[in-house]
């Protein structure tokens, strides 16, 4: 499968090289504003595949997206001094305006995959002036939240991050909802698996692993700058789902049509993701205080979209 990548800064670089590892794509492409810039990631990513994959790594304008099976939308400005969430999303929502019409235009059956941030509301102007069927336009949302809450997770009961099945629900960013209620160690439970292995789950463990969950990219930027190498590696994981059809349950963002009260907005639940994009919402049992705080995050998502003139 041909995946284009629009926008290749570090998190456009980074999903190119891990879906390169992986050998997800038979062709990747990649589109950037500098085309010196697309070209360098192109060369430095294709000296790579040799120890990984027969993927080809390419770079170009538009055009040479035509019949990618899915294109990821890492592209957009960042936000200036003094400069307002709103305004920010507001000179977003012009750069997407470009980039989506030209990508249409030239492959106007992909699935499109956006990375670009704030990524809730980003994905839902992007359904927009695309004009595709929303299952069709999925956001990175959660996934990588999720990742982090499951490492976490693994780290203090001692298994593997891929032995657990926790979620993190909502928002991409602070309102985000830990569902912590329905987090499983295999099939067990985490609390009763905890306190079978002598790791129990008491409130200070949830409350420092719900903090670090949270503020991952805090920490991160505080030390490097931006994070990259996680969102592309599930971003390749997306991607991988769409290419093999997988029917896998993943926590993206999509616009959905009511959640928790709230109405057309774009937030992360578990979906299923296989060829045709998502197939299936599965929402799953929440308890009492987290249906309250996935409320608040859709009302705080569905705001911010109101405020953003499409």
């Amino acid at each position: 499968m041909k995946v284009g990548i629009v926008g290749t800064g570090m998190v456009g670089s980074a999903t190119a090289y891990a879906l390169g590892l992986r050998g997800v794509a038979s062709e990747i492409v990649l589109v950037d504003l500098d085309p010196a810039l697309a070209e360098a990631h192109a060369l430095d990513i294709a000296h790579a595949m040799p120890f990984a994959s027969a993927t080809s790594i390419v770079h170009g304008d538009y055009d040479r997206l035509r019949d990618a099976g899915v294109v990821v939308i890492a592209a957009g400005v960042a936000q200036r001094p003094g400069e307002t969430r709103t305004d920010l999303l507001g000179r977003n929502a012009a750069v997407f305006r470009t980039v989506v019409g030209e990508i249409i235009r030239f492959c106007p059956n992909a699935i499109l995959l956006v990375a670009s941030n704030p990524v809730d509301i980003m994905t839902q102007i992007a359904a927009i002036y695309s004009g595709l069927p929303t299952q069709r336009v999925i956001g990175s949302g959660t996934i990588l939240d999720t990742a982090r809450f499951r490492s976490l997770l693994g780290a203090h009961l001692r298994v593997s991050p891929r032995s657990i099945h926790a979620y993190v629900l909502g928002e991409h960013g602070d309102s985000q909802v830990l569902a912590w209620s329905g987090a499983r160690a295999g099939t067990v439970p985490i609390a009763l698996f905890g306190a079978r292995v002598g790791a129990p789950i008491t409130d200070a463990v949830r409350a420092d692993i719900d903090s670090k969950t949270r503020n991952a990219a805090y920490t991160i930027i505080k030390g490097k700058g931006s994070t990259y190498y996680g969102i592309g590696a599930g971003l390749a994981r997306i991607v991988g789902a769409i290419r093999q059809d997988e029917q896998a349950v993943l926590s993206v963002s999509s616009v959905t049509a009511v959640v928790a009260g709230v109405q057309d907005v774009a937030l992360s639940i578990p979906r299923v993701v296989g060829r045709e994009g998502i197939t299936t919402e599965l929402l799953p049992d929440l308890d009492a205080q987290e249906r309250t705080a996935l409320q608040r995050s859709a009302s705080l998502l569905r705001g911010l979209f109101e405020s953003v003139t499409v």
